[in-house]
């Protein structure tokens, strides 16, 4: 018993080692990057990395050049609603058992055909996700209903390849899990070519669910009550998505997104603490 606390005492020093070696190394940062690089962000990037340091450095150096050019956080609603008026993503009004946000896909639902936008879209709303997040809570879900989907409205796969490659290089350990929800036959084919770009910790997060498996519905309800989930999940609830609705929400988290940032008067005011904390 005493050996085994121990041990975790041990790894918790050595993890904050890590983590003040991994600060050093990445050196001095100020503004948007110092705001973004809290205790817990350097943690979930070693975490990535298995706690290598290099590797933790180059993965967050590269994250913080890509949030230079791409800026996430300046990304509006109105920029991306055009993609969002089907419903085919969006952040949920319930949370899962562990009171983590999740975010609805619907594949079927495609109506654009904007690589670039539909990207900027996803990027949106993981960030309105992790706006959203409980306090103490670092990652997400996402349910994935594949009611309308086949391969002839399915993404490209150079679409599918990027957004996978910025989900998991730019949001490390932001997903909890991935349920995909009765996904037809042929989609095992199109998941053999994009599991090919993932990293085996973000593949093991997905998790295949089907109506008429037991072990799939135990799972959902390990993870969801039944009476807010969504009865396209197999669930209770008759709420249905509302464009307008949603739209009116996402309007109010930007002023909030913009306050968290300072974007409104960024050279006076120092960053917000908040945002990316849970450290």
């Amino acid at each position: 018993m005493f050996g085994r606390k121990h041990f975790s005492h041990d790894k918790g020093s050595e993890h904050e080692t890590r983590i003040n070696e991994l600060k050093d190394a990445i050196g001095p940062i100020s503004g948007r990057i110092k705001q973004f690089c809290s205790d817990a962000c350097f943690r979930r990037y070693l975490v990535a990395r298995s706690w290598n340091v290099d590797k933790s450095k180059k993965m967050l150096e590269e994250t913080l050049k890509w949030r230079s050019v791409y800026k996430p956080e300046e990304i509006r609603w109105h920029e991306v609603a055009v993609e969002g008026e089907t419903g085919k993503v969006y952040r949920a009004n319930f949370q899962d058992r562990d009171g983590r946000t999740v975010l609805v896909l619907r594949p079927g639902k495609q109506n654009t055909t904007s690589h670039d936008n539909q990207l900027r879209h996803l990027v949106y709303l993981i960030e309105n996700a992790i706006l959203n997040l409980p306090e103490g809570q670092e990652q997400m879900v996402w349910l994935i209903d594949f009611s309308g989907w086949s391969l002839g409205n399915s993404v490209p796969i150079r679409t599918a390849r990027e957004t996978i490659l910025v989900t998991q290089n730019h949001y490390p350990e932001r997903l909890a899990a991935a349920f995909l929800y009765n996904p037809p036959r042929i989609f095992e084919t199109f998941w053999k070519v994009v599991k090919f770009f993932m990293d085996p910790i973000t593949s093991q997060k997905v998790k295949f669910v089907y109506p008429k498996n037991k072990e799939s519905l135990d799972l959902m309800n390990k993870h969801f009550d039944e009476n807010i989930l969504p009865e396209e999940f197999g669930g209770k609830s008759k709420v249905h998505y509302d464009h307008q609705e949603f739209s009116i929400l996402m309007a109010k988290d930007d002023l909030r997104l913009a306050d968290i940032w300072g974007l409104d008067e960024e050279h006076s005011h120092e960053p917000h603490p908040s945002f990316y904390g849970c450290s």
